[in-house]
């Protein structure tokens, strides 16, 4: 597994080809968004014929990832649960799953907006956020100026144009300061880097690490483009300005 090393607060962390983080001197491990049962959710309540195996293959990847790197700590950055009923809808095997998972390692599911309500007893712990060293672990990145802050909610992704042709790719957004997850379900979906809802919360330069098949490549977001919605808001908003 080609890990790409960065440093955060002043501490040293690893972003992982799979879209996890890795801490090394702590030995913790974090995930984002794993929206188990969005596939359920979306045919019982959208009526869109999904295939119900997300759950399934985000947890097969998840168990991938604790015999590759074996953590002292797991942390899920909430939206874990795509939604209050997910547990319910979920199938005994899948539910099996997780307990074996939550069995090998500390669990911590930090409360997302998706999943505020704790999962069954026995599989963790569970915090609006947690602390440790100079990190500070939580569902959605606070406004303003903030030091060490390792958050998901947002499913960022990169646009790139590379040899002509258009890519999305999962990505890792830092400004040495703070970092945003990628997300690691599914069927999680993503919003563009470059999106004002993430920008706004790096005032400066920041990077793109990129998630690729089998390393990360870290790029400036000056190397990233828009979707063709931000670009034509863009000139929009310049016509305006004239």
């Amino acid at each position: 597994m080609n890990r790409l090393a960065f440093m955060c607060a002043g501490e040293p962390l690893e972003a992982l080809p799979m879209g996890a983080l890795y801490w090394p001197a702590e030995r913790l491990l974090a995930v984002a968004d794993l929206h188990l049962e969005k596939g359920s959710s979306y045919a019982v309540n959208a009526r869109k014929l999904l295939p119900r195996y997300d759950t399934r293959q985000t947890l097969g990847a998840l168990a991938a990832l604790i015999d590759a790197v074996r953590p002292r700590t797991l942390v899920c950055l909430g939206d874990s649960f795509h939604d209050r009923a997910a547990i319910e809808r979920m199938p005994e095997t899948e539910r099996m799953a997780i307990a074996r998972l939550t069995s090998r390692t500390r669990f911590v599911w930090i409360a997302g907006n998706h999943d505020p309500a704790p999962p069954p007893e026995g599989w963790g712990e569970v915090a609006e956020e947690i602390a440790a060293g100079r990190l500070v672990f939580r569902h959605e990145a606070l406004f303003g100026p903030v030091d060490g802050e390792v958050s998901g909610h947002y499913h960022p992704v990169a646009a790139l144009t590379v040899r002509g042709r258009g890519l999305r790719r999962r990505c890792f957004l830092t400004d040495g300061r703070r970092i945003i997850l990628p997300a690691f379900g599914a069927y999680a979906g993503g919003l563009n880097a470059l999106d004002p809802a993430i920008a706004q919360l790096f005032p400066g330069d920041y990077d793109a690490l990129v998630v690729g098949r089998e390393a990360v490549r870290r790029l400036s977001w000056r190397q990233l483009r828009p979707d063709a919605s931000l670009a034509v808001m863009k000139w929009e908003r310049r016509a305006t300005d004239r």
